[in-house]
């Protein structure tokens, strides 16, 4: 069973976030975080927080067990605060300012049988 986590309309660009995002794909929810505490982008507080979401979704909603591993992580974008700057002559600039959608898929790990 595969639990999920969103956090919508995060203030920060999706370009920022997704080498966070690359960096914990696939890694346990525990190893996850432990990278993204020592990480120096602010924006690991934010990764961190979806992350936990969705393992206490997985715990306290499902009933599963604390090992969990991420299955699929995406940093989506989302709609641009369109804002504009005066330039010379009366004329104007705009300015984009990205947001971003985080989604965290967690599942139980599967058990290693054999050797």
């Amino acid at each position: 069973m595969e639990v999920r986590a969103v956090a919508k309309d995060i203030g920060i660009p999706s370009r920022k976030v997704r080498p966070l995002v690359d960096m914990i794909r696939g890694k346990t929810v525990d190893e996850a975080l432990t990278l993204l505490k020592f990480a120096s982008s602010p924006t690991a507080r934010v990764v961190a927080k979806v992350v936990k979401s969705a393992a206490a979704n997985a715990e306290n909603n499902f009933q599963m067990s604390p090992e969990l591993r991420i299955v699929n992580i995406v940093v989506d974008d989302a709609p641009a605060l369109k804002r504009f700057y005066p330039r010379a002559r009366g004329r104007i600039s705009p300015i984009l300012k990205r947001s971003s959608h985080i989604t965290v898929v967690v599942a139980e790990q599967e058990e290693k049988v054999g050797s």
